[in-house]
């Protein structure tokens, strides 16, 4: 009997060549993305960092390219430099020493700022796209919350060596630990915190967290963040929370909203207020489906404001960041890290977050050129799909992404996905009947 290799999803092998350049990718970016740099040029200059041929504007191009155009090693982009422009940079001959130095010591936090500061003009071309739907659960928890938010964790699991510099450093160690807030309304990164302890748990990021919510927000949380301090320092803060019930809770049943066959709703006290521990006052409910129950917490009392059914739905999206987390990983080569420095780290933590923000941007306007939502959408089809779009462009059979994605003629590509089952319309209902 052979022996089973144990395989790690996120590290099957890579391709070996790039992906081919296309102008109109590339100007997309270049417009995107120039007037951000050129804001951080005083940043630039503030940090000692001399104007030298890997400048802040020649740095930016090259690690966007090697993630949009899949660039399987610092060698081939060395390559790539001195054989392409390379988006809004001429082609330059550069040593591969001097560019993997550069990796590794590059100001992580100017990606950082360049990410910053793209978020709101994508923000405003979201709010400009209004032909796509939005999720019924979304559209009425909006009218009571400025932002929905989605909150998690995720360990960077190997370190593998992409640069030369990095030969010694042995391979497969834990490189540490992200944690990142997505907006449920927009799919957008809000933030990205990272702890060089892979074995970090959320709570660690719960002061950045407290640091970065305001009031009217609603964080969609796993249950890494339940902690009652926290709960209570969000409560103040007039910031809402749904998460899930841990087993053996302590419980006391204060008031019922709704309880039947298939909704139980309840005003709790949560908590024993042992060592300290606030009792906390919040909202129970268990959803059954088929034979299981599922329960939620919330600091929401009132169930006019959030209606059981639209907490459980709500909740339900919070998988979108563990898709995010996938498609970082996985898709962008989040799990293959070029450098062992921290800063090195850093940097390519921010520039994947910096490029799925924009690959988000460009699912979004496929979604509302076919007025669907955001959820029929696969980013990974997207991407993938972008090479399918160079070939059409070089022969002249297309011009834009977004309409060449959205041709009917090209539903193959699989950009659009499947409906897996027929669901049924939203119980917004304050006080649902039983299900028949």
């Amino acid at each position: 009997m052979k022996k089973r290799v144990n395989r790690h999803p996120d590290h099957a092998k890579r391709h070996n060549t790039p992906s081919p350049n296309n102008q109109v990718i590339a100007a997309h970016l270049e417009e995107l993305l120039t007037p951000v740099i050129f804001n951080q040029q005083a940043y630039y200059r503030q940090l000692g960092l001399r104007n030298r041929i890997l400048n802040l504007s020649l740095m930016v191009a090259a690690v966007l390219t090697l993630l949009w155009r899949q660039v399987p090693s610092v060698q081939e982009l060395t390559r790539l430099l001195e054989r392409e422009d390379l988006l809004w940079c001429r082609a330059t001959k550069i040593a591969q020493q001097s560019l993997s130095e550069r990796l590794l010591e590059f100001p992580a936090s100017i990606f950082e700022r360049v990410f910053k500061d793209l978020l709101p003009v994508l923000q405003s071309s979201w709010q400009q796209r209004q032909k796509r739907p939005i999720p019924a659960s979304i559209s009425f928890a909006s009218r009571h919350f400025d932002q929905i938010w989605v909150a998690d964790g995720s360990t960077l699991e190997a370190l593998f060596r992409k640069l030369k510099s990095l030969e010694d450093v042995k391979p497969g160690q834990l490189a540490g630990k992200i944690c990142t807030v997505v907006d449920l309304i927009t799919r957008l990164p809000v933030q990205v915190w990272f702890h060089t302890n892979p074995l970090a748990s959320e709570t660690k990021f719960e002061e950045g967290l407290l640091s970065l919510v305001s009031g009217k927000t609603l964080l969609l949380l796993d249950r890494g963040f339940y902690h009652f301090q926290f709960f209570e320092q969000l409560m103040i803060q007039q910031v809402d929370f749904i998460t899930r019930l841990k087993a053996k809770a302590s419980v006391k049943v204060i008031q019922v909203f709704t309880s039947n066959n298939s909704v139980k709703d309840q005003l709790i006290k949560l908590g024993t207020g042992r060592n300290s521990a606030p009792i906390l006052t919040l909202r129970l409910i268990s959803i059954r489906t088929g034979k299981t129950w599922y329960s939620y917490l919330t600091s929401v009392t009132d169930p006019k404001i959030l209606p059981p059914y639209v907490v459980a739905d709500l909740y339900q999206r919070r998988w979108r960041i563990e898709e995010a987390f996938n498609t970082v990983k996985r898709l962008l080569g989040l799990s293959y890290l070029w450098t062992g420095s921290i800063n090195g780290v850093k940097l390519q933590v921010w520039a994947t977050w910096l490029f799925y923000a924009v690959l988000v941007d460009l699912g979004d306007a496929v979604a509302d050129e076919l007025s669907l939502p955001f959820d029929r959408i696969s980013l990974e089809m997207v991407y993938r799909g972008l090479y399918h779009f160079t070939v059409a462009y070089d022969k002249g059979k297309a011009t834009d992404p977004i309409q060449y994605f959205a041709d009917p003629s090209n539903q193959d590509l699989g950009v659009i996905k499947a409906l897996r089952k027929t669901e049924g319309k939203l119980d917004l209902s304050p006080f649902p009947l039983p299900l028949n």
